[in-house]
């Protein structure tokens, strides 16, 4: 296509041995056509644009200097793996990226040999970058073979305990592996912490950048002569600085920090690591989330997630919006039950804005603590809140919040600690996929001792889940809302509290009923238009609550029809399998009661459209109207006409 940029060397590139026959002038050049192409595609399908933009010279190197696949390269979250995706024969479908039926916006394993280990979630690069390594010296055996194992993670990756872990078992194992330090101050949201400030403090002060690129860490990598030296060298500076100590302490040789947008310093770099490294290495890159582009560089995201966009002017393409979304009515619902009670307080791990929280911050300062990532200290920091007189609400995505069950059981749960859950990006959200998919949250909650489970069924609803939790003091409770927009319904002028456990009646009908849990509902709705043009009228409702059940509320809708069908946005064993294990218990099946239950399907389900997903799970209107008439057994009748 004739808008696209001319990339003459990358055009010769269709796998990373390619790389091996280009001189570092032209690697150079590569990198700038790399980054183009990168724009040029995001520009197309929209995705993660800073991150990528930020590695285009360390991929160029990388690869130019291991042997993927056969070395593992294994790239934390998967945010940057844009250009490693040009450079590793997907360049021809990279303006596919998270449609449906194309490539994936993270690195996934039955994609490609050169992404050995999938990624979505952060902090688990060295974890797996250790298991490659001990695998190749045990004799494991794949089909590219087994050589050097590299993590790429993100300085606000490494905020997570996980990371610490795996290095401090790498220290003890004392595998060869390297562990490549993507310091760029910031994850999706600028980091926060004492190691940002660590890690800032390795870089601040000159004139001693160079010197301590040239000294630290890097001794046992010099030839014998010139150890001592270095050794003295690099004791002389542990007086000026902290360095690479922590590292160190943790069993690493450290190297750096050095400019990772000058291949002419990564590139002899990884050379000499490669050839001379025995145990774990740590090589300190300091990059620039967005470079290149300017856009990018002065979003205050650093262009991390973006719609479509005009490549000459940044500007995104968005679809005029109809309604708030719903992470923005949780946020102003939160303000203002914030604003009347000081015990409130908000607490999200590394998503301030994806969850809203950024309003909450600007307004509340004192009262706002984004813990970075680590979902596990931020659950067991809200509950101490919660012990503590506060009124803690505990903001994460569906997805993400799975990373702090243990402490959700053990120190929420047990306690009954009325910590508020927000779960944002409940059910399924399109192009992140599978691996962002809220699915479980419902099951893996609702099975809780004295947990209170709610669902929105549009954005009105989701401000009296705003108001229900902030009253609610006696245990946890959670309400789950969706990404993007609400349904345009009208709006209260505050958030009122629901009675806990009760669900509401939407419609009254005959023969069967169907009841809601979450915003299908709009569906449900739906599929009774198109039910009405064959005289079906099902009576329907909103359950609200998964947990406790309104057990009035099914009892009623079980006795006065034929058949009984839930839905929601979740997995099995979820609020379909609650309500039937109330109906057993209450013996109803007995009476005849024909009862279905539809829920997402026992699989992953690939990135797509939001709506191409739910067709998929079979969760639409059409699919709600065509169980309607399957449990009346209607739909034999039609078939046969």
């Amino acid at each position: 296509m004739t808008d696209r940029p001319q990339t003459p060397l990358l055009d010769q590139v269709h796998l990373p041995s390619d790389l091996k026959r280009f001189s570092d002038d032209e690697l150079h050049r590569l990198a700038d056509e790399l980054r183009a192409e990168t724009i040029s595609a995001v520009s197309v399908t929209g995705g993660h644009l800073g991150a990528g933009l930020g590695v285009v010279e360390l991929t160029v190197a990388l690869h130019a200097v291991f042997d993927t696949p056969r070395d593992k390269l294994i790239w934390d979250v998967g945010h940057q793996c844009y250009p490693h995706k040009i450079l590793t024969g997907r360049r021809e479908r990279i303006r596919t990226l998270r449609q449906k039926d194309g490539l994936s916006g993270f690195t996934k394993r039955s994609e490609s040999p050169y992404d050995p280990f999938g990624a979505a979630h952060s902090s688990t690069s060295i974890s797996a970058a250790l298991g490659f390594a001990v695998a190749r010296d045990l004799g494991g055996t794949i089909d590219s073979g087994l050589g050097d194992a590299i993590a790429v993670i993100g300085d606000g990756s490494m905020s997570a305990g996980m990371a610490f872990e795996a290095m401090n078992n790498a220290g003890h194992l004392k595998k060869r592996l390297f562990v490549i330090l993507n310091d760029n101050e910031m994850s999706i949201a600028p980091p926060v912490g004492a190691l940002s400030s660590y890690l800032s403090r390795l870089y601040a002060g000159e004139p001693f950048q160079e010197f301590k690129a040239a000294a630290k860490g890097a001794v046992s990598l010099l030839p014998p002569p010139f150890r001592e030296g270095a050794k003295r060298a690099k004791d002389l500076l542990k007086g000026f600085t902290v360095g690479g100590t922590l590292f160190e302490a943790l069993g690493f040789s450290y190297l750096g920090p050095i400019d990772g947008h000058d291949l002419d310093q990564l590139l002899p770099v990884l050379r000499t690591v490669k050839a001379r490294a025995t145990g774990p290495m740590l090589i300190h890159v300091i990059t620039k989330k967005g470079k290149g582009y300017a856009p990018a560089e002065s979003a205050r995201d650093k262009g991390h997630a973006t719609a479509k966009f005009d490549v000459l002017t940044g500007v995104q393409k968005k679809a005029p919006s109809n309604a708030p979304s719903y992470t923005s009515v949780f946020a102003h619902a939160l303000l203002d039950q914030a604003a009347r009670d000081s015990r409130i307080c908000a607490v999200t791990a590394a998503m301030p804005d994806g969850t809203g929280l950024n309003l909450f911050a600007e307004r509340h300062p004192s009262r706002c603590f984004d813990v970075g990532i680590a979902e596990q200290h931020g659950v067991t920091f809200s509950a101490a809140l919660a012990a503590g007189g506060m009124r803690p609400f505990c903001a994460m995505y569906s997805t993400f919040l799975q990373r702090g069950y243990d402490q959700v059981v053990h120190d929420v749960a047990i306690q009954r600690l009325p910590v508020r859950f927000a779960i944002d990006r409940a059910g399924l959200v399109g192009a992140d996929g599978a691996t962002h998919a809220g699915a479980f949250d419902v099951a893996f909650l609702a099975n809780l001792p004295g947990f209170v489970v709610m669902a929105a069924a549009d954005e009105a609803e989701l401000v009296h889940m705003v108001a229900t939790a902030a009253a609610h003091d006696d245990g946890p409770i959670a309400f789950r809302f969706p990404r993007g927009e609400g349904t345009g319904v009208d709006m209260p002028e505050r958030g009122e509290p629901l009675e806990i456990g009760k669900g509401r009646m939407i419609r009254q009908g005959a023969r069967v009923a169907i009841l809601s849990f979450g915003t299908r509902l709009s569906e449900v709705m739906s599929a009774c238009e198109a039910l009405s043009a064959r005289g079906i009228t099902p009576t329907v409702a909103d359950a609200r609550f998964a947990k406790p059940l309104d057990r009035d509320l099914i009892l009623t809708l079980a006795a006065e029809h034929e058949a009984l069908i839930t839905i929601e946005e979740g997995a099995v064993g979820g609020f379909g399998s609650h309500v039937a294990q109330l109906l057993s218990d209450e013996g109803v099946f007995d009476s005849g009661l024909r009862f279905r239950s539809m829920v997402l399907p026992d699989t992953f389900i690939d990135h797509a459209s939001p709506e191409d997903m739910y067709a998929t799970a079979g969760l639409n209107a059409p699919d709600i109207e065509a169980k309607v008439l399957e449990v009346l057994g209607v739909e034999v009748l039609a078939r046969r006409g």
